[in-house]
This record gives structure tokens, sequence and C-alpha cells, in this order.
């Protein structure tokens, strides 16, 4: 009795997990050892308990093989909406209908249930379309702070009041165009659901409804919105003919 008093239980689970052919060598163990279920009173043997244990842990990997699938299923749904809005983008030939039908298309291929844009430093012909009304100077500051779209609870936001009705989150998504990125509108997209666009979800997917929108409406911006106007040509003074 003496020789065992010092071992303790990890001891014994050393040795056994250093010793794998032990109960090879016992293997009697295997079906005469009993113990507790853990879903039950009754006792069953270490073979029963071990093949629960697998039973287990195959059905952990198989919710995980169906997570898995779900979310695969999902990311090609998504891919395929965002494809059929930017080819509607491409395949727009007049350019005034451009944000028309970016914000329709956003809407019903997305189940957005608001969405507006604005735009500044647009083209002189788009210069009276609802896009291009007057923004204010702390909206295009704003928006020129955004290093990525930000979502949250709708806080009184300026952009917030382009949208018909009210709403409890927003997703506001900034408009850019070339190198370094210079700011030229701002994409708000609105749900009365205050969980709808949250300060902790991604903002991968809204990154690249971002580019794809900058891209279709840059179309629309004064190619230098810096420059003088045109100044016609002086017009020649007539003289008239000579007689030979």
């Amino acid at each position: 009795m003496s020789g065992i008093e010092g071992i303790t239980e990890q001891d014994i689970a050393d040795y056994l997990a250093n010793d794998p052919a032990f109960f090879e060598r016992h293997a009697e163990l295997l079906a005469n050892v009993r113990i507790s279920h853990p879903h039950g009173q009754r006792a069953v043997s270490l073979q029963e308990r071990q093949a629960e244990l697998l039973r287990d842990k195959i059905r952990g990997l198989e919710h995980k093989i169906i997570e898995m699938i779900r979310n695969g299923q999902e990311n090609v749904a998504i891919a395929d909406r965002l494809h059929r809005w930017t080819l509607a983008l491409m395949l727009t030939r007049d350019d005034s209908q451009l944000p028309e039908v970016l914000l329709r298309e956003l809407r019903h291929q997305f189940l957005i249930p608001q969405a507006g844009l604005r735009l500044w430093n647009v083209d002189a012909g788009h210069a009276l379309a609802p896009f291009a009304s007057e923004v204010s100077p702390d909206v295009k500051s704003f928006v020129g702070s955004l290093n990525q779209p930000y979502c949250g609870i709708n806080s009184g936001f300026e952009a917030a009041r382009w949208l018909e009705d009210d709403v409890a989150s927003l997703a506001l998504v900034p408009l850019t165009t070339g190198a370094p990125s210079q700011p030229f509108g701002l994409l708000v997209l609105g749900s009365p659901d205050p969980t709808r666009y949250t300060a902790e979800m991604g903002t991968e997917f809204l990154t690249r409804v971002g580019e794809i929108a900058s891209a279709a409406l840059s179309r629309l911006l004064d190619a230098d919105p810096h420059a003088a106007p045109p100044v016609a040509p002086p017009i020649a003074p007539h003289v008239p003919a000579q007689p030979d």
C-alpha cells in the first residue's frame, strides 16, 4: 500500500498517455471498467464512452461543415447580387440616369429600405439635378475624414435628411476619385431597424459598393472643377471684299 500512496491521478493519466499499448495488453479493461454516462444514471464501458465522445466530435464537425456551406451559399448570393447591380450601372447609357439606377438597383438587390446620395463638383450639365443639391461644408469635411464607411445609429446626421422617411441606423459610404483620392459625394443607406447598421459590423462589402459607385458616378464630374470657364474666341471684323 505504501508503494502507491504517492501516486496521483495525474501520474496515472501521464502513464496511460505515454504507454498507448497499455490497453492492448489489458484489452479486457475496455469492456469491464464502468464509468458514469454523462447524460443519464447508467454506467457504460470505456469503449461505449469513447464511442460517445467520437459521436459528439463528429456532430460538432458536421455543424461546422453545415455552417461553412451556409456561409458559402450566402457569399455566392451576395456576389450574384453585386454582379447584377454592377451590370445595371454599366448598361446605363444616359449618364444623368446613373444616380437613379444606382439607388433603385441597390435597394432592390440588397433589400435596403432607403438609399440616397449627393455629389459635388459635378459637370455643369448636371448642376440642377437633385443629386447635385447643395451640401454643407460640414458634410464635405466629414466625408473627407472617412477612410472607410461609417455604420451606426442615426444621431441627427444631415445625410439622413436626404432620405424620404426617418431612419434609426445608417451606413455612410464616401465616394472618391483620383489618386490620392478626393471625395466628391456621399452614399447614404438607411433603415428603421436600429440593428441593421451597427458600429461593430464589418465594412468590407460597403467599401466595395463605394468603389463601384465611385467609378460609375465619376462620369458626372467636372473634368477640372478649378478651371476657369471657357472664353469664346474673338470674332474677327468683317472686311468687305474689294472690287477688282
